[in-house]
């Protein structure tokens, strides 16, 4: 196993290892790009998600809101029932008494609970203004949360779509670009990974672009881009690092 590992693309020439190179480059800017594509929609949709996470808690707390303010009306109601019950016994005591101070006394306890009265009813209707408004914010949020249930279903809908289509495609690219390494020396395949995974685009491989890199698009001297198209010798941009090939690297009709 290791004799086999070490002569791995000895028999091939400078232009097939090119080819062979150049080739594993498109397969994997096709994985790349499948994984892109796919890669953007799981965010788009964990950010919706979030947002419905967000706008059922605000729903809840609004609604928590709601609820207190009802229970502090049904509080005050049940004050002024209590005020009305105080009041009826201090006017029948008031029937009694026996001197003014007594009569008195009790028409202060009166007063004091129609106050009590007054005030409840004052605060009965700050909560029904609070709970209104809190039922505006409400039916937003409602709005608001059904229009984002809506966005997160046609994008769950559109990333599982995807996935059915893309999966396939992916297994059978990978496959390719097994196959592609498998004639690749483990010097060459070893210094390919090692550019791509420090390329943002994943490029490793690029073609001449107007007598420039075609990944960090620096101009290239006349006489390097005549050995470049020779293919007799693995040519790096001396910038970026990425392995140059000509033009027409994939239009003569063979194959690595």
């Amino acid at each position: 196993m290791a004799t086999k590992k070490a002569s791995k693309g000895a028999d091939f020439s400078v232009e097939d290892k090119l080819k062979a190179l150049y080739n594993l480059q498109s397969i994997d800017s096709e994985i790349d790009r499948i994984r892109t594509i796919r890669g953007e929609l799981p965010l788009e949709v964990q950010d919706l998600e979030d947002d419905i996470v967000g706008l059922e808690t605000r729903l809840q707390n609004l609604t928590d809101e709601v609820n207190a303010f009802e229970d502090a009306i049904v509080e005050r109601k049940n004050m002024i029932t209590d005020a009305l019950s105080a009041i009826k016994k201090y006017e029948a005591q008031q029937g009694k008494v026996r001197n003014n101070r007594e009569f008195d006394s009790l028409n202060k306890e009166i007063e004091f609970q129609n106050l009590e009265i007054q005030l409840c009813e004052k605060k009965m209707n700050e909560f029904k203004a609070n709970i209104e408004a809190k039922n505006v914010l409400i039916e937003s949020a409602k709005n608001n949360l059904e229009e984002r249930q809506k966005d997160l279903d046609a994008k769950k809908a559109e990333l599982d779509s995807i996935i059915a289509e893309t999966e396939k495609d992916e297994a059978k690219l990978a496959k390719q670009s097994t196959a592609a390494e498998s004639v690749i020396e483990d010097r060459l395949l070893n210094a390919y990974k090692r550019i791509r995974e420090n390329s943002i685009n994943g490029l490793a491989v690029v073609k001449i672009e107007r007598s420039a890199c075609g990944g960090c698009f620096n101009s290239i001297p006349p006489q390097r881009i005549l050995d470049i198209s020779l293919r007799k010798k693995i040519i790096v941009c001396e910038h970026c690092g990425r392995v140059l090939v000509d033009t027409d690297i994939d239009n003569d009709g063979s194959d690595a």
